[in-house]
């Protein structure tokens, strides 16, 4: 099948992994903090630790189908996140993505009359020295195994506009493109020439209409610019909150997909700001009912014990 322009595929789906989340267990209330570090990096902090095994970190991208050890590992590390945080993995389905073997991917399919929307969970399993307690030793081929009640994740919503399958198996999610093009521009010469896009410039801009005047939520974006499109951070990862959410992301494409040319050329020759006319006339459209999700929300900055910052987000 030839390559869509923005679409997400849906790679190899292993059999014993999805029987694992769906496989039924006790409910279990998860304790976790939510977290970012100073690099904008979103993660819980669990009360107990999960496991990963040591990893093969060689794949070639061309190979849909990842290789036996490397899918042993990820079984072992599944079921030692089942143990304890259940309910984030359980209505979910796994496959693996070829081009980042250190991020398992789960999703799941949801619908609003006859508009699609996909929740896809991206888990990094990087390890990272002073964060985990190393188990075994890594080397130049394979991961070290370690324990760590941090869990990091990319958790959004995003529009689609069709699901594709092949023999009843979903193959590719469809993405419903709502920003035609955020490029605009280089900086720099010769080797340091690097390229301009206006993705979080439009990140605060769709973030800042759906917060209560003056609530400052820096580095949390509950909507931004990504796969061209007007996407969803989910933050609480849980079933119940997803499905509460999401009606707001549904109301907010409602309002912005016919703005969304003027938006961008808002925002071609200046950085956002709360003054700009556009935002101003926009943000004057926005019901007081779409506001309500991030009202409570509180950023507070702090000092992990290695001295470094970080932020806890909480509702």
């Amino acid at each position: 099948m030839e390559q869509l322009v923005n679409e997400i595929r849906v790679g190899y789906a292993d059999r014993i992994v999805n029987e694992l989340l769906a496989a039924p267990r006790p409910t279990l209330d998860t304790v976790y903090l939510r977290r970012f570090t100073q690099g904008e990096e979103f993660f819980l902090e669990l009360t107990k630790p999960y496991t990963v095994p040591k990893l093969p970190i060689h794949h070639d991208v061309r190979q849909s189908v990842p290789r036996a050890d490397y899918m042993n590992g990820i079984r072992d590390w599944v079921g030692s996140c089942l143990a304890v945080a259940p309910n984030f993995f359980s209505d979910l389905t796994y496959f693996f993505d070829p081009g980042e073997v250190l991020k398992p991917c789960f999703y799941r399919l949801y619908r609003i009359g006859d508009d699609y929307y996909l929740y896809l969970l991206r888990v990094d399993l990087s390890f990272r020295p002073m964060e985990a307690d190393v188990l075994e030793r890594g080397s130049n081929d394979q991961t070290a195994a370690f324990s760590s009640r941090r869990l990091y994740m990319e958790s959004d919503f995003i529009p689609l506009t069709s699901v594709l399958s092949e023999l009843g198996k979903v193959i590719s999610f469809v993405v419903k493109q709502t920003v035609s093009q955020t490029w605009i521009g280089e900086t720099g010469k010769g080797y340091l020439i690097r390229g301009i896009w206006m993705d979080a410039e439009l990140s605060k801009f769709f973030s800042k209409l759906f917060l209560p005047s003056g609530k400052r939520s820096y580095p949390f974006y509950p909507f931004t610019c990504r796969y061209k499109t007007l996407c969803m951070t989910i933050l609480d990862p849980l079933s119940e909150s997803r499905r509460n959410l999401l009606p707001y992301l549904h109301r907010a494409l409602g309002l912005l997909v016919p703005e969304m040319e003027a938006i961008q050329q808002a925002l071609k020759s200046v950085a956002f700001d709360e003054d700009l006319p556009k935002f101003q006339e926009l943000k004057a459209k926005v019901p007081e009912q779409l506001l309500k999700p991030w009202a409570g929300v509180q950023i507070d900055a702090y000092l992990n014990g290695n001295d470094q910052k970080e932020f806890a987000v909480e509702f």
